[in-house]
């Protein structure tokens, strides 16, 4: 059943609120108004991609999509752009299934690899238009089938647009499991050779890769530099995380590759939770930080009433922590939640607010920012 549903959402690609703020009353919640706001979601097109001033005015505001035919419409403009002022290595990170599904308990990893599968195919043919050859890549061969056979039995879901693997047996080994190639991935000694580029393709699109199999994704850029790597919805923020963990790559490979990945189309949503000492005693808040290049990054508070209200952008990339400071702060500034002092602020913040990886780190590059 899930199978169909999520099929279903891919096929048809509808208006569904996605990405769209919640509808629920903050001021029956909360028992103060949330401020609405002259920044609205308006319908408006974008300008020439050659108008790069204008262009730049307009995604800095630009709203988060209502549905997954706009996102996919934004994230291939966004992408474009990017690969117009010369960026080889790009991010897309968005929720790959809308908020209500994502939240069934029956959806799997595969359900949601099935969604990336199909949303990545549908993002590769913005590209073909343009003539360009598209290869999207999984990890390994057994993920290729299984990706190939969820597609009918073809490599080719559409014209100019192959499903392949990152890593390829060589000629002759037939075998289904190859123990050398589980050795060398859980301690990162590379991929032995097996990790090869695709003739004549101008773009590839690595999905559901772990962190362990990241270095293969560098290795390809090594072996193909001139050629676009676009990391689709491979949640960096969260396999950064596992980096320098026992059989995962170290840190320094933020260093020298993640913070070269350029985050070119960036939605990712948030709640949290604080509790007050006056009635309703516990204050439910949500919002999303965006980004569609070459935009700013955007601070969205969600009102409550089918709206987000933008509290602030920035030309940097804000951390976990400060972003979630300045959707407390907006509310602070609303009176939704009261004012108490730098010390009870320390106690719930903690001396660290960032993590190891959004620190300045002097052999980092300031792309993924």
């Amino acid at each position: 059943m899930m199978k169909f549903l999520i099929a279903g959402f891919l096929c048809m690609l509808v208006d569904v609120a996605a990405f769209a703020p919640s509808k629920q009353n903050l001021v029956g919640r909360l028992g103060n108004g949330v401020r609405e706001t002259n920044w609205r979601i308006y319908n408006i097109p974008p300008p020439s991609e050659d108008d790069s001033v204008a262009t730049k005015e307009f995604s800095d505001k630009e709203a988060p999509p209502a549905s997954f035919y706009d996102l996919q419409i934004n994230s291939a403009r966004a992408a474009r752009l990017a690969m117009k002022d010369g960026y080889k290595l790009l991010e897309v990170e968005f929720p790959p299934l809308p908020a209500n599904v994502l939240e069934m308990d029956d959806v799997s990893a595969y359900d949601v690899a099935q969604a990336n599968l199909g949303l990545a195919v549908d993002f590769s043919k913005f590209f073909t238009e343009d003539g360009k050859k598209v290869a999207i890549m999984l990890p390994d061969e057994a993920e290729a089938r299984i990706a190939i056979e969820n597609n009918g039995g073809t490599d080719i879901p559409h014209p100019g647009v192959v499903i392949s693997s990152l890593r390829k047996p060589d000629e002759g080994d037939d075998r289904l499991f190859k123990p050398e190639q589980v050795f060398l991935s859980l301690f990162g000694s590379g991929s032995g050779g097996s990790v090869k580029p695709i003739e004549d393709v101008d773009i590839y699109i690595c999905l559901v890769a772990s962190a362990q199999e990241l270095p293969d994704i560098e290795e390809l850029s090594k072996l193909d530099p001139d050629k676009t790597i676009i990391l689709y919805n491979l949640k960096l923020d969260i396999l950064r995380g596992d980096l320098g963990a026992p059989a995962f790559p170290s840190k320094e490979f933020q260093d020298r590759f993640l913070s070269e990945v350029k985050p070119v189309y960036y939605l990712r949503t948030r709640q949290y939770s604080r509790s007050t000492s006056k009635p309703p005693f516990m204050v439910n808040y949500q919002g999303c930080l965006f980004r569609s290049y070459p935009g700013q990054y955007q601070t969205l508070l969600d009102t409550g009433k089918g709206r987000y209200r933008r509290v602030l952008g920035s030309g940097v990339r804000p951390a976990l922590g400060q972003f979630k400071e300045q959707l407390t702060q907006a509310l602070r500034d609303e009176g939704v939640l009261e004012e108490e002092g730098k010390t009870m602020n320390f106690l719930r913040t903690g001396y660290k607010t960032t993590t190891w990886w959004e620190e300045e780190r002097p052999d980092a590059s300031d792309n993924w920012m």
